[in-house]
């Protein structure tokens, strides 16, 4: 008969045990996602940036020489990320082949002339700086137009704006969230032991003693929790650096580093605080109200 008990009551405590690391673990992991998104942001809106092409069309009589100076000058600009040279010949066939028919045929002669796509750096798009880089360009006597699109760059700084702003809000939210889910799992796994609590205190323990042996079950627990936690993280940081290698997420190591640290020891610090706050309100109770 005891022993069928205290394997009932072992199986409860393991049980009991299990559902708190879970609890942190899940909590920990989503706020790590949520803390790779908020690193990730600007990575994702520069890679956004750098896709938007500014082109610069020559004239037909522009010189040999002064184009190979203006893509040399365009490869070495501090705004520069990387130049394409389109001939008019090539930016024909692309055209045919866009469309499925050869439209030279038709009209007699190439229309379109030759251009240089520019890929800006991250950090220089913006309406106001390529405006300026537009007009510099513009006033080459050999350079005929200039063209981007205005409106898409307007549009996306906004956008990265309020998306980076909602991003660090619901950080916040959530990261307190995460803190009560795992108080509130740590409270009832110290509450199933409230009894106990308050027998070692009347046969004259001190709070500090009794707080101790809990304190470190519930860091032990935290601990656990936050490997686990660690290990989802890096399996899918592994998964969505293969998918998206153009992002580059795992480049900047020490940020990555600094956010496992992080999670980890967050596991350990709301486990604590949460255990020691929770056995003392039971040992502040008196036995009357250990039962309400």
């Amino acid at each position: 008969m005891t022993t069928s008990f205290e394997r009932y009551q072992k199986r409860r405590l393991i049980s009991s045990y299990f559902s708190v690391v879970i609890s942190i673990s899940l909590v920990l992991f989503l706020l790590g996602m949520l803390g790779l998104l908020v690193l990730n942001t600007k990575k994702v809106a520069d890679h956004f940036k750098e896709q938007i092409a500014l082109t610069v069309y020559l004239k037909d009589n522009a010189k040999e020489v002064e184009i190979e100076q203006l893509k040399k000058s365009l490869a070495m600009a501090d705004y520069t990320k990387s130049t394409t040279y389109v001939s008019k010949e090539d930016a024909a066939e692309a055209h045919s082949k866009e469309i499925g028919e050869d439209f030279m045929e038709f009209l007699g002669y190439n229309p379109l002339q030759n251009s240089i796509d520019v890929y800006m750096k991250a950090d220089f798009v913006s309406s106001e700086q390529v405006d300026k880089i537009a007009n510099d360009l513009t006033s080459k006597n050999f350079v005929d137009e200039v063209v981007y699109d205005k409106p898409l760059i307007a549009l996306l700084n906004d956008n990265v704006k309020k998306i980076s702003f909602w991003v660090l809000i619901a950080s916040a939210v959530f990261t307190f969230i995460a803190v009560l889910l795992i108080n509130s799992s740590i409270r009832l796994a110290v509450y199933s032991k409230r009894f106990i609590i308050k027998t070692m205190q009347m046969v004259g323990a001190t709070k500090g003693f009794i707080r101790r042996p809990f304190i470190w079950q519930s860091v032990k627990l935290g601990l656990i929790g936050a490997a686990l936690a660690l290990i989802g993280m890096a399996a899918v940081l592994y998964y969505l650096n293969n998918s998206f290698s153009e992002l580059n997420i795992l480049g900047d190591v020490k940020l990555l580093a600094g956010l496992f640290i992080g999670i980890f020891l967050m596991g350990i610090v709301i486990t604590w605080i949460s255990t020691y706050f929770a056995t003392t309100r039971f040992l502040n109770l008196k036995t009357d109200e250990l039962y309400y």
